[in-house]
């Protein structure tokens, strides 16, 4: 299959900057968006959508975009995501994303079907823009990767839950260490897998305590 390119890009002023997210599916953690404004003379090669990308190819081009590239970083918490819900937090970042670009680009191009609520940006939603925009796709690699780094550090705060490898989405590993270790502040208590996870958790303690406060013995 081709990979993303310019081709949709250049029915727009420069500089344009692709906008992406990574994280709106896990149980646990932030929810994270870039912006990324290439040169379209100086880039890495093999851009993709970063779910197309293995792990060291993303690292790779990842360090290269660094060099070459305009980054714009956002990031939603776990408050945030809690008290917004996902939709808006993903909104959020992808707002926070485009202004630490320090500038306005032009044009904004933001993947999926739906924008933030931007008063002065010129944007168009672009559905599956991570597989035909390169800045599109660029900000998908460096959204993941920022946020695979964020919760490979959560992971060592909070061993057993396999963050390291599942990055805190709702794997068979992760909604088993859920079940035994309970819940963590990292995780999303707006999510039906961690609210289900509380409640039970609460329902125990009831039903091991009796009116008065002490452990029923049967």
């Amino acid at each position: 299959m081709p990979r993303p390119c310019f081709k949709i890009e250049r029915d727009f002023p420069t500089p344009l900057a692709g906008v992406d997210e990574a994280g709106c599916a896990p149980l646990a953690g932030p929810v994270v968006a870039a912006a990324v404004v290439l040169d379209r003379d100086h880039f890495p090669r093999g851009i993709d959508d970063s779910k197309k990308l293995d792990l060291a190819t993303r690292e790779a081009i990842f360090a290269r975009l660094q060099k070459v590239a305009r980054i714009g970083v956002g990031i939603a918490s776990v408050a945030e995501i809690d008290t917004l819900n996902i939709y808006w937090a993903r909104m959020l970042a992808m707002s926070r994303a485009v202004e630490a670009l320090g500038f306005e680009p032009a044009w904004v191009l933001v993947d999926g079907n739906r924008l933030p609520k931007w008063e002065r940006v010129n944007a168009k939603p672009i559905v599956a823009g991570d597989t035909k925009c390169r800045s599109i796709a660029a900000a998908s690699i460096i959204a993941k990767v920022t946020r695979d780094r964020i919760m490979l550090d959560h992971s060592r705060t909070y061993p057993g839950y396999g963050w390291e490898t599942n990055r805190g989405y709702p794997t068979v590993h992760h909604r088993r260490a859920l079940v035994e270790l309970g819940c963590t502040p990292l995780h999303r208590r707006s999510f039906n897998l961690v609210r289900e996870r509380l409640a039970m958790g609460c329902q125990h303690e009831m039903e091991q305590a009796s009116p008065l406060g002490h452990t029923t013995t049967g």
